[in-house]
């Protein structure tokens, strides 16, 4: 593993400072993840102080090993500004394709709701206040879960910048060998990550997990995507590394 470079060394600190300090101020825990934009407790600074917040002991101890084996190759190539602009770019459109699937699941069940004899408001309104019409469940079906949860949900971790550090890292080092915890053979970074990401793709759609529960597939997705796109940007047009230092 590289030493640890600067820029992914004050990300770690920060991430483990808001951790801790959402366990004593457990208000952060309120103000700080992604709600979806339709809900009430969406804010605009919450596409970013998302990537800061995590769920569990373990969630923030892979998102961040991962971010020191990963983010500090990559800093140590680009240098601490291109990175960071890559990281937080990675991030933000991970939030944006979560963002759309929560919009596509939650107005297809508006849609059937309202199909149903609901009115618009009245769903809003219910939902807002943290309540729900339990005949809803009926009229939905197996989709009224994820309705609710595309409302309701509160999306935390850094996932989604990590995917785009794998992307490129995938791109950067094709050939570099990586290992699964569960797979003892090492793989070619450039099948190991399209293989992770096929997975939440097809997760993300199924509604199956094979990772457990409350993860947000799509953002790993999007993380992913945007940032083997600025990468395949970057060295279509021989992007210049000085610009960023």
């Amino acid at each position: 593993m590289m030493q640890m470079t600067p820029t992914v060394k004050q990300l770690l600190i920060i991430n483990v400072i808001l951790f801790i300090g959402a366990q004593l101020v457990p208000v952060v825990n309120l103000y700080f993840p992604l709600y979806f934009f339709e809900n009430p407790g969406f804010r605009f600074w919450q596409p970013i102080t998302h990537m800061f917040m995590h769920g569990s002991v373990s969630h923030i101890f892979f998102n961040m090993f991962a971010l020191i084996s990963f983010g500090s190759t990559l800093e140590h190539f680009w240098g601490p500004k291109k990175f960071l602009f890559f990281y937080f770019s990675c991030g933000l459109g991970a939030a944006l394709l979560q963002s759309l699937a929560y919009y596509y699941s939650f107005h297809s069940g508006v849609d059937l709701l309202i199909a149903a004899g609901e009115t618009k408001e009245q769903i809003y309104s219910l939902l807002g206040q943290g309540k729900i019409n339990l005949q809803w469940q009926s009229i939905l079906g197996a989709d009224f879960q994820s309705f609710i949860e595309s409302f309701t949900a509160r999306a935390v971790g850094a996932s989604g910048a990590i995917y785009g550090l794998l992307a490129a890292f995938a791109i950067m080092f094709p050939n570099a060998e990586l290992a699964l915890m569960f797979i003892p053979v090492p793989i070619k970074a450039k099948y190991f990550v399209p293989i992770m990401v096929a997975l939440d793709l097809f997760s993300g759609i199924s509604g199956s997990s094979f990772l457990g529960g409350n993860i947000a597939h799509f953002a790993h997705v999007g993380g992913a995507v945007f940032g083997a796109l600025m990468v395949w940007y970057w060295k279509k047009t021989q992007f210049d590394n000085n610009r960023w230092m």
